[in-house]
């Protein structure tokens, strides 16, 4: 029985902990970046800046990006939010007001924390500078989900691991079931 509470006593050990950071960079940093986030802008943006300065690597990086975003916001947020029911962290947890803007769905997952993955993945075999780029403000949108309160950090890991890896292998599947 400890083998089993032990990633959650973890994961709630590490979600007090990141929520708790106080600095005048999280202060400065984390809530324009979910902002910039919200919606997907930042990765719209990203997407264009990439297609107007990128030339046809630029476009196509672009496209994959933005492909892999809708793919990943309607799986975690139509599909995986709808079958998994997984309460935020507690309000007490969380010393600082942005505690009070978290939303009622599901903790599990993080959709700011897929899209972002799904964009920095898909981007970067197409044009890895550009991915390296993107792989910063990916990881600030990891860290403020679970700063701001909205999430655990297995909510923030386990929807960028599993984004990334369907991300880097859905080409191979689709190139082996239609050829």
């Amino acid at each position: 029985m400890d083998v089993l509470a032990a990633p959650w006593n973890v994961d709630h050990s590490l979600t007090r902990r990141m929520a708790a950071w106080d600095s005048a960079w999280a202060r400065q940093l984390l809530p324009p970046v979910e902002e910039a986030a919200e919606h997907t802008k930042l990765w719209w943006a990203a997407a264009a800046t990439m297609a107007a300065v990128g030339g046809l690597r630029g476009r196509r990086a672009a496209a994959a990006g933005i492909t892999a975003v809708a793919v990943a916001e309607l799986l975690s947020n139509a599909v995986v939010k709808k079958l998994v029911e997984r309460r935020r962290p507690p309000k007490e947890w969380i010393p600082h007001d942005d505690v009070e803007d978290r939303p009622d769905s599901s903790s599990f997952p993080s959709g700011h924390t897929a899209a972002a993955v799904a964009f920095t993945a898909a981007v970067a075999p197409t044009w890895p500078w550009a991915g390296a780029v993107c792989a910063v403000p990916t990881v600030l949108v990891a860290i403020e989900r679970i700063h701001s309160g909205a999430h655990y950090p297995s909510d923030v890991a386990a929807i960028g691991l599993s984004v990334a890896a369907l991300v880097r292998s859905a080409p191979r599947l689709a190139l082996r079931h239609l050829g």
